[in-house]
Order: C-alpha cells, then structure tokens, then sequence
C-alpha cells in the first residue's frame, strides 16, 4: 500500500499537486513531478527527461500537451528549447513546431504566468526569432492569455488569430 501512495505523487495533473503554481487557462494534464517547485523537477515526455519545473517550464509543458492533445500536432514535430543564433548570441526558442518535411512553422513563446504578455517586449522578442526561423505562425502565452498571429505573406506584419490554429491548418 505504501509503495501505491508514493508512485501516486509522480503522476499526477496540477490541480492536485501541492505547489504555487497557478492553474492555467488550458485543459488539465497528467504530468511526472517530484519534489517541491522552484527545486522540484517535471519530466519532459519530448526531451525524455527531467527539467527544473520553474513557472515558464510548468506553461511550456502544459502548452506543449495542449497543441498534441486538442491542436492535433504531432509530438515528433515539436523541437523544444531549440537552439540558434541571433547576430552572435545564444539563444533558444520556447518551441518550435515543424511540418512534415522538417521546416519551421509555428514559433511559440512562453512565460511565466506573472509576465504580462501585451507587453511589447515579448513580441519583440518572438519577432526577433523570427527573423530567424521566417515561421508563418506565432504564439505567445504565459498560461493564462494565449496570443495567436499569422504573418501575412504580402506585408510581413503580424495579424491576429482569434483561436489557436489546428496543426492541419498550419499546413493549408
């Protein structure tokens, strides 16, 4: 019975878990956690392995079972943290999401849920990945507001999306 309980607390969703992390505004999900947040650590079922569980990794992992559950977008397609170079910098984009011949289509930003995302640093940022990765499709999310744009090809200027769009979508 012992051994029962203790499994029980590595595979749990977040409304159950003892922690200050905020629920978000995403469906619930059944994720690996130990220990406490900020010193706990969650499992990333795409890097296949453990990662610090901090307030932006607990949005990118709930967002990344969200595009897999609800958005149909297959989970070998997901490139998380992925590196690049931006001028002579290190950096690494939150998620990148590719098409079924390997080139990038979505980038997704994700904060803390403390972070306001109207600010116009978060999109700058994101559009500063994007010089890089040219993606037709941009997300930017601190758990609770999701904010979905589509580059117009014509213009180049971001256009809002009222919903996330299906991995099917991304394609047409």
């Amino acid at each position: 019975m012992r051994r029962e309980k203790q499994d029980h607390h590595k595979y749990i969703t977040f409304q159950k878990y003892k922690t200050n992390l905020k629920q978000l505004n995403l469906p619930a999900y059944s994720f690996r956690i130990t220990g406490e947040e900020r010193t706990g650590m969650i499992f990333d079922r795409l890097r296949k392995r453990w990662v610090k569980l901090t307030p932006e990794e607990w949005v990118r992992q709930n967002f990344i079972q969200y595009l897999i559950a609800e958005g149909g977008y297959p989970a070998g397609l997901i490139a998380v943290e992925m590196p690049f170079r931006y001028n002579t910098m290190k950096r690494r984009a939150d998620i990148v999401v590719h098409d079924r011949q390997g080139k990038p289509v979505m980038i997704v930003e994700c904060k803390s849920c403390e972070i306001q995302i109207t600010d116009n640093e978060v999109y700058d940022q994101v559009s500063n990945y994007n010089r890089k990765f040219n993606v037709p499709y941009i997300i930017v999310t601190n758990g609770l507001v999701h904010l979905a744009f589509k580059i117009n090809p014509e213009t180049g200027k971001p256009e809002f999306l009222n919903v996330i769009p299906l991995y099917t979508e991304l394609l047409s």
